[in-house]
């Protein structure tokens, strides 16, 4: 069951769309050829294992797990991540807390912004993320 939070704890402006989805793939060529040449995502930069792909105002990092045994392999959406401004992010780490949400990492800098990953109620797990793409490339190697 799912409780609404009061309104004192909830900041409805706080969120502003979705930022980046990271997604686990078993091949990152054969993804890569799907994301840009199918979906027409643009390459914005290609590691060993992980690949960021513009997507509109949004970004999607794509992250090989071949490496992992089957049962510890995970294909498929890793995070869902939403934008947030960063003047409203720590606010939005209490009301997570208030609320008892489970956090699995965070807050910390990171990627070029401030980040908290945590939990819905069905183990999903989601973030909040202040930087872009572009601050993003600037610290990642």
């Amino acid at each position: 069951m799912v409780l609404p939070l009061k309104a004192e704890r909830y900041l409805p402006d706080a969120t502003r769309g979705f930022s980046h989805v990271t997604i686990n793939v078993s091949n990152l060529e054969q993804s890569l050829s799907f994301y840009t040449g199918t979906l027409g995502m643009k390459l914005a930069h290609q590691g060993r294992w992980d690949a960021y792909l513009e997507w509109g105002t949004a970004w999607v990092c794509l992250q090989e797990q071949s490496g992992l045994a089957p049962q510890q392999s995970h294909i498929g959406v890793d995070h869902v991540a939403l934008y947030i401004t960063e003047d409203r992010f720590h606010a939005m780490v209490e009301v997570l807390r208030a609320s008892n949400t489970p956090i699995v990492r965070g807050p910390v800098e990171r990627g070029g912004g401030w980040t908290v990953n945590f939990l819905d109620g069905d183990g999903t797990q989601l973030e909040f993320h202040t930087g872009t793409l572009a601050g993003r490339m600037k610290v990642w190697k």
